[in-house]
């Protein structure tokens, strides 16, 4: 069974991850594993570690290379890191505070000096924190109950032609029919004058033969 790279890429992209751009300001947990000793002596640890700051590039955008830039300030030094989103070392990512911005790379900020590195915004909601695949089941969601609701409409639309079609149709039939019906009298009508007729013609014949008799 061969598999194709994009199904690679769709397979190994992490949907448990919430929707973060530039201008959310976040929490990165990562994992670090440390070492110590050598030989048989060797330890692993493993320990979180949680990295603040502001969101000011997104690559890569829903695939499997997307990485994010994220900067803070720490000590009046601006310090800067690249995590890729869809790395296994990534624990969780939460968003804490959603900024507006108008571009995709703020660049900006690196310029900026001390209120001015903390951009104002709201306090981040449970829904913005949701993963990816929650928001995309609920869109598919309003999505098909909105595809019903136009199906519904439609039908109903069909449902009305149709009638007016059938309605059309009988006042057409009948219109027919009364001019059938017109037809027939004004020819019962020519038919009785025309009868009406000839007994007034024979009744002044009669009359007319007895005088010459």
């Amino acid at each position: 069974m061969t598999i194709t790279l994009q199904d690679f890429n769709h397979n190994n992209t992490r949907k448990d991850l919430p929707d973060v751009k530039p201008g959310h300001v976040i929490k990165v947990y990562q994992k670090i594993v440390e070492t110590k000793g050598v030989g048989k002596k060797m330890e692993t640890k493993e320990r979180v570690q949680v990295f603040e700051g502001l969101v000011i590039g997104k690559k890569g955008g829903t695939g499997i290379g997307a990485t994010i830039t994220v900067r803070k300030i720490s000590g009046g030094i601006g310090v800067e890191k690249i995590f890729p989103l869809n790395t296994p070392t990534i624990e969780k990512i939460e968003i804490i505070k959603i900024t507006k911005t108008r571009r995709a790379k703020l660049n900006y900020m690196r310029d900026r000096v001390g209120k001015a590195t903390k951009p104002k915004g709201r306090l981040a909601s449970e829904e913005d924190n949701e993963p990816q695949t929650k928001k995309i089941k609920e869109e598919m969601k309003e999505n098909e109950k909105e595809m019903k609701e136009e199906n519904t409409e439609d039908i109903k639309e069909n449902e009305n032609k149709e009638i007016e079609e059938k309605v059309e149709e009988n006042t057409e039939k009948k219109k027919v029919e009364e001019k059938e019906e017109n037809t027939e009298d004004i020819e019962t009508k020519k038919n009785e004058k025309a009868k009406e007729k000839k007994k007034a013609e024979e009744e002044k014949e009669e009359p007319a033969e007895e005088k010459k008799e």
